[in-house]
């Protein structure tokens, strides 16, 4: 209810409207800092309503240029925000800053207990007065002083937050518009200081469309552009450049690359997207954590939004400004992840177009970004299924067609390469080139011009693994007991045939070996060395399994297969050999130092003990030229 007498109106709210009051100034925003930003956008849509009636109106403005002025006075403790816009009559302030209780607390509270409970009750941006509400976070007193457009006589709006608010008129003559006079509590006078309002403006406002000055015609706050909203053809790279270093705080950093995406339908957003040219995790610092800046018209609501791109695209900087945010009552977090799940998909597409457009036009821009982030895009092979093609696409790595070890070829080069009948991409994965190209298993390949990719990366195996296949080509590890070669016309009877005693020094290696490897057989992938050990069918392979030890993770470590390769001149020995069984323990030695050795050229030490023992008894027996393989 009211009492009135013939200047002055006095409200009353609701008995429930302390508590709500209580709760929208205390438990709501969460942190003061966002009651400021709240204010500035309130000051922010008079002016935008102020240039919509300048434009559609016959009356002139009688006003200047529209801009927002905020002044501090520390010593009494003041924060003064105003603005040139449309300004409130009596009854505007009554209706709008008494909206709370015109629009029924009882309403508000079921709604607000509703959105607490679901999610979905709490739509409420731009009703009940919630924004303005939040100077009550800063100031136990706060007065409005306003003047409407069409108006002569100013009003004041005064409250203490404690349930009741005040309407008088103005004596004194104000221009038009509205100013929010804070009179803060001891805890919150910081927010008076010039530091402070420069710092709370420039983070939050610094794209707000109308100048913000400290203090009358003071400096401007907000002198940074929204080239977010311009045409990219109006937009040059100097400005890019600034708006990068604007965002990053990094004053001498250019970016390696940079996207400008729109979109109006179906859901409204637009973006400024940044590559940066130094990978900071790769330098051993703490894992990336940035976000993108997240706006909503034009206002900060995120600094480090993480719901607008995939974890394997945090490196990408950049800035989302949308209309149609689904933002919960105190502007602070998204709510409906259905929008933003499209403007997700859409922020993603946009970044894989433009990494498509740096390989293809820009080699050495590419490279850099490659040997940067190449690891951390290629997690996004194993997480990202619907567009793990797209990023497999952008993945390099080494090959053992390409003499220079830093040359790295794509899956569609790898295609563009392939011998007659191969239907499949071969991979090998270890530490480093050197060491893969000195592998038994890349024998038949190198001889029949079959091509294998190269995988050094830690990233590599996991991604490769995930794929499983690319553009229908299965991807298969040379290691593997399935290699689905194409057929090799040139292959002669020599080839096919085996040596005298090949089956019998077949039948000794699995004696020694026994439980070692899961069986011992002849190799047709073997040109020069005695064997090779293989993986049986969906085996992890060896590569792999040492980076799950190392880094202590569990894993089942399956048996391999010994290949043995019966036209190797050491095999054929002992194939001669085995025709007496006097040489049966020195075969079976063999057997075990050649799977050692095998293990080895993997990467992996065998017993060193025993290993040390073999070898020592076989040079002893040379040394005596008691050695059977002494002709």
């Amino acid at each position: 209810m009211s009492t009135q007498t013939a200047e002055r109106r006095e409200y009353s709210f609701q008995a429930e409207i302390k508590q709500l009051l209580h709760l929208l100034s205390h438990s709501l925003y969460q942190s003061r800092d966002i009651a400021f930003r709240e204010l500035i956008s309130n000051a922010s849509d008079s002016l935008d309503k102020m240039r919509y009636l300048a434009l559609t109106s016959e009356t002139p403005s009688d006003a200047g240029p529209l801009e927002i002025v905020i002044e501090g006075n520390e010593a009494e403790g003041t924060l003064v925000i105003r603005d040139n816009g449309v300004g409130m009559t009596a009854i505007e302030l009554e209706k709008n800053l008494g909206s709370i209780a015109h629009s029924g607390s009882g309403e508000f509270a079921k709604r607000l207990a509703e959105g607490a409970r679901d999610g979905s009750g709490m739509s409420l941006i731009g009703q009940f007065g919630v924004g303005f509400y939040s100077a009550f976070m800063l100031a136990d007193r706060v007065q409005v002083k306003s003047r409407g457009r069409d108006e002569q006589q100013a009003w004041e709006w005064e409250s203490t937050g404690e349930g009741a608010y005040t309407i008088a008129p103005l004596e004194e003559t104000i221009e038009r518009g509205a100013q929010v006079i804070l009179h803060l509590k001891p805890e919150a006078r910081e927010y008076a200081a010039p530091a402070r309002i420069r710092e709370i403006v420039r983070r939050y406002s610094s794209f707000i469309p109308f100048p913000i000055r400290l203090g009358e015609g003071g400096e401007i706050l907000n002198d940074q552009k929204p080239i977010w909203v311009e045409p990219k053809s109006q937009v040059t790279e100097e400005q890019y450049s600034k708006f990068y270093q604007h965002l990053t705080h990094r004053m001498n950093d250019q970016p390696l690359w940079h996207a400008h995406l729109a979109a109006d339908s179906p859901i409204q957003f637009r973006a400024v997207l940044y590559g940066p040219r130094t990978n900071l995790e790769s330098m051993g610092f703490a894992r990336m954590d940035q976000g993108l800046h997240l706006c909503a018209k034009r206002v900060l609501v995120q600094a480090d939004c993480h719901d607008l791109l995939p974890d394997y695209l945090r490196f990408v900087e950049g800035l989302v400004d949308s209309e149609d945010l689904p933002l919960n009552v105190s502007r602070e977090t998204l709510q409906d992840n259905r929008i933003v799940a499209k403007i997700k998909t859409a922020l993603v597409k946009g970044v894989l177009d433009r990494l498509d457009r740096l390989a293809e036009d820009d080699a050495d821009g590419f490279k850099h970004f490659n040997e940067q982030f190449g690891q951390v895009l290629k997690e996004g092979m194993i997480m990202d299924l619907a567009n793990r093609e797209r990023i497999a696409r952008l993945a390099r790595f080494g090959s053992s067609r390409e003499q220079d070890p830093e040359a790295l070829v794509s899956f569609d080069q790898y295609l563009d390469r392939m011998v007659a009948g191969q239907e499949r991409i071969y991979y090998l994965s270890g530490d480093d080139q050197a060491a893969l190209r000195k592998s038994p298993h890349l024998e038949i390949f190198n001889k029949r011009g079959i091509e294998v990719l190269l995988l050094t990366e830690r990233i590599d195996e996991f991604a490769v693994t995930a794929m499983a296949s690319y553009k229908g080509k299965r991807l298969t590890p040379i290691e593997s007991d399935d290699l689905g070669l194409p057929e090799d016309s040139s292959a002669d009877s020599r080839e096919t045939s085996t040596p005298t005693g090949f089956a019998r020094v077949l039948d000794l290696f699995r004696e020694a070996l026994k439980d070692r490897v899961a069986d011992v057989r002849e190799s047709r992938r073997l040109v020069d060395n005695p064997c090779c050990l293989v993986s049986t069918q969906g085996a992890m392979s060896p590569h792999m399994q040492r980076v799950l030890k190392n880094a202590g993770k569990p894993f089942y470590e399956s048996a391999r297969v010994l290949e043995v390769n019966p036209r190797s001149p050491l095999i054929e020995r002992l194939g001669r050999l085995s025709a007496n069984p006097e040489h049966d323990d020195f075969i079976r030695e063999s057997a075990l130092q050649l799977w050692a050795n095998a293990l080895i050229l993997e990467g992996v030490m065998p017993d060193p003990e025993a290993m040390v023992d073999r070898v020592s008894r076989l040079l002893e027996e040379v040394a005596q030229k008691r050695s059977p393989l002494i002709l």
